[in-house]
This record gives C-alpha cells, structure tokens and sequence, in this order.
C-alpha cells in the first residue's frame, strides 16, 4: 500500500514525489506475478495515479480508525509526520520515508519542535524500516531521534519530467530578463532576501511561483520591495501549471533558491534539468543536491550576495557549464530510487 495522503495539497513537493514515485512503481510492477501495489488517495488525487491499481479512497476519519490492511504485507508511509498509520495491525511491515527535520530550522517555539519531534519519533517507533531522502536528512534523523537500531536508508528523488513549455493567454510575461524562484510562500523559502539584487541589477525581474502559506509574509516581501523600490520589478505568480513552470525554468536567465530549510529541493533538480545557472543557499540538503554544479549564498548579506550572483554568472558563461548541470541533473532518476525501494519493500518479506 503506497500512501499518497500528501496528494490532497496540490502544487507541493509532496504531491510530486507521490506522483512520481507511485507512477514509476506502478509501471514497474505491472508486469509483476507475485507483487501488486494499492494506493492510499484522496478521490481527487486518483485520476492522476490512474486506474491501473486499486485505490482505498482517503478520509480524515482514517486518522482514528485506518481501513482493512489484512489483504496487505507492506505500508509505505511517504510523509514522516503523518497520521494515517497502521498502529494496530501488527502484522503489516511498515516502511517510513522521512523527507526533513524543517521544524528544527523553522522560528517555532521550542513546544512545537519538541511536539514535532515527539510525533515524528511515535512513527520511527512504529517503523520497520526508514527511508531518507537525502544524507544530510539522514544524519539529522541520527542526531536527533532514536532509531532503535533499525535499518536506514538514503534514497534521493528523482527529477521531475517538465513537459512542453507554455504560457497561457492570462499567464505573466516578463519584459526583462528574470530570476525564477518557486516554492509554498513561507518564512523558511526566504524569498525576501533575494531583493536586493533587484536593486542592485536593475535589468532583472524576479518571479516567484507557488501557493501561500502565510499571509503575512507575503505581505512582508511586498512591503519590503516598495522600502527598496524594486516592486516594479517583482511579480508574484501564485500557482502555475506545469506548462507554465517548464515555460520560466526554460526562459529565466537564472534560477533561486535561497530557502533555510529543504530536506532535498525539487525545484533545484528541474532547474537543473535545462541547464539554468543555480543559486542556492548553503543552507541544510541544498549543497548536497547542487553540489558543485550550483553558486552559494552563504550568508544574506546584500554585498556577498551580489558578489555571489555576479561571479556565478560569469564563471557559468565562461565555463560553459549547461551541458555539465544537466549531465549532474540525470544523477536524480526516479527510475533509480523505485529499484532501491522496491529492495527496501523486499527485505521486509
């Protein structure tokens, strides 16, 4: 049972690795005799996951009282803080993906990160085997919760596929050349920090992409543009399609990620995946994702961030470093991470 719970918040992180993850092991075990999957989804989620597996429909009442698993020998829990796990039923192995510790990152009380942690350590308990997504996320894992000597693995996701690029007659064009950044709009993505290069390079825009977490901090980045006076040049573009998002990875004169907490970085990949220069934060699995094909940040300081921007665009023109990106971009396959989880679900029968 592959669960794909996360699915009901679209345009996520979460959302694409169920996605992606399921689909790839759906099409791999399709010709199987002896395995089969079932997903665990909102209704609204299975058209994507298609027909081609059975699905048990999600409800919130689940949380109190999970369906029948008798009929199942494995539960892949794809969210390290969720509540739909079988806690009862004994007999059904449990495999536990945790994809980041962000709240221990996060301006949260101390309260909240004990009472994340202490969720997230109720599931390491219930676990058979546990899966992180990156190796930064497996040594916070260590360092921070008690796995009980219990079997832990690093699988890295894979890059996401962009379609066809495309802008809708209503989408945003920009006039000038454009930084890219996308991610939920929220304290931790620390959009806000990349408006001073606005200022500073006055023949860019930037374009941040994604859904609202916070209000209030969406307010925060536009009060902070008109201190600085670069509103003119930011645009923020709410949810996008995914032809939309191709269309400004493809498009952008380079791509943004300064965010303080990520346990891998999806967006990083499929930049990646066209060739865009990167500038990333040095912050958590950022640098083991970009590696050396990325430019650092490593603090937010306006000086050493220009200074960052300016000689990671020339280096990038002068070593002519897109076919080189992309190569490091095919490191992160999805076809890669299905085999070394399917090993995973077979060490437990």
């Amino acid at each position: 049972m592959f669960d794909c719970e996360r699915m009901k918040y679209p345009n996520t992180g979460l959302y694409y690795y169920c996605l992606n993850l399921g689909l790839h092991i759906q099409k791999k075990l399709s010709t199987s005799d002896n395995e089969r999957l079932s997903f665990f989804s909102p209704l609204f989620a299975q058209p994507a996951l298609g027909n081609n597996s059975p699905h048990i429909t999600q409800h919130s009442y689940q949380k109190f009282l999970m369906p029948s698993l008798k009929d199942y020998d494995i539960w892949h829990c794809t969210y390290q803080n969720s509540h739909y796990i079988p806690r009862r039923n004994k007999k059904i192995k449990v495999v536990l993906t945790i994809h980041d510790l962000n709240f221990l990152y996060e301006y949260k009380s101390d309260s909240k990160r004990k009472k994340h942690l202490l969720h997230l350590q109720e599931n390491i308990n219930r676990a058979d085997t546990i899966v992180c997504i990156s190796d930064f996320c497996r040594q916070d894992v260590m360092h921070h919760c008690n796995v009980k000597q219990k079997p832990v693995h690093v699988i890295l996701n894979g890059t996401n596929h962009l379609p066809p690029p495309g802008l809708a007659s209503d989408s945003y064009k920009p006039k000038k050349p454009f930084l890219f950044s996308l991610g939920v709009i929220c304290p931790k993505k620390n959009f806000h920090v990349l408006l001073p290069l606005l200022k500073l390079n006055k023949h860019l825009e930037l374009l941040i992409a994604g859904s609202t977490n916070d209000k209030g901090y969406l307010d925060y980045i536009y009060t902070s543009a008109r201190k600085l006076r670069v509103d003119e040049n930011l645009r923020l573009l709410g949810t996008i399609s995914e032809k939309e998002k191709s269309w400004y990875y493809r498009n952008c004169y380079a791509f943004a990620l300064p965010s303080i907490a990520e346990g891998f970085g999806l967006p990083v990949t499929e930049a990646m995946s066209v060739g865009k220069p990167v500038f990333l934060s040095s912050c958590t699995a950022l640098p083991e994702v970009g590696s050396n094909m990325a430019f650092y940040f490593q603090d937010f300081s306006e000086t050493h961030m220009q200074n960052v921007f300016t000689t990671g665009m020339e280096t990038y023109r002068e070593k002519k470093m897109k076919r080189a990106i992309v190569k490091h971009s095919e490191n992160f396959s999805w076809d890669k991470a299905v085999e070394q989880y399917l090993n995973v679900y077979r060490s437990l029968y």
